[in-house]
């Protein structure tokens, strides 16, 4: 039987280094989540609670390819290189996120008002996993602000919109900050990670 070798410190930096490169740091695809977290807020103010779920259900599936999209407007690839191991740990935590929705879609049945917190808390999780994927460690404090959001929010019972709109600000702040970091670290991040091949 053939033991793989071990993935070495640098293997793991220039992986992470990688993935900030191609995606801003991971910035702009939270940002893209601040815009559809708004969204869902407004459709909850000005429709219904039952409009702001959806929104951000619907919404979220075009998170991803508005977070490249962003990215490519900064001049950034919008993709991580063919081969990035953590690629596939980018992947599982997606798939861990679309499990997850059942749970906060069946809590919103039984009280509205637990939807967003729910979000809250499950996106929270996802984000602690950002820390591995690009080397930051801005992404503890924010899954573990959006977890203490959501927990607060749930047991208070606060009105969907409100919630949405927290969960909205909080990423936009972190996601606007996590652009500013990647801008003024961009020229060893585009030293680091060469012209190469992307994944498609």
């Amino acid at each position: 039987m053939q033991i793989s070798a071990p993935v070495s410190k640098h293997d793991l930096s220039s992986a992470q280094a990688d993935m900030r490169h191609a995606y801003c740091g991971g910035g702009a695809g939270m940002l893209a989540s601040a815009m559809v977290w708004l969204c869902a807020a407004f459709a909850t103010a000005f429709m219904s609670s039952k409009h702001g779920v959806w929104a951000l259900l619907i919404g979220g599936m075009f998170i991803h390819p508005a977070g490249m999209l962003i990215a490519k407007l900064m001049g950034r690839p919008g993709n991580h290189r063919k081969g990035n191991p953590l690629g596939s740990l980018a992947g599982a935590s997606t798939f861990w996120l679309i499990f997850s929705l059942p749970l906060a879609y069946a809590a919103s049945l039984q009280r509205i008002e637990w939807f967003f917190p729910a979000m809250l808390l499950i996106i929270g999780g996802r984000y602690l996993v950002f820390d591995s994927l690009y080397g930051l460690r801005i992404y503890w404090a924010c899954g573990m602000l959006l977890a203490a959001a959501g927990l607060v929010l749930g047991v208070l019972a606060i009105h969907p919109g409100i919630s949405a709109a927290i969960g909205a600000a909080i990423e936009a702040v972190f996601g606007i900050t996590i652009l500013m970091l990647d801008r003024r670290t961009a020229p060893s991040s585009s030293l680091t990670a060469k012209p190469h091949d992307r994944a498609g």
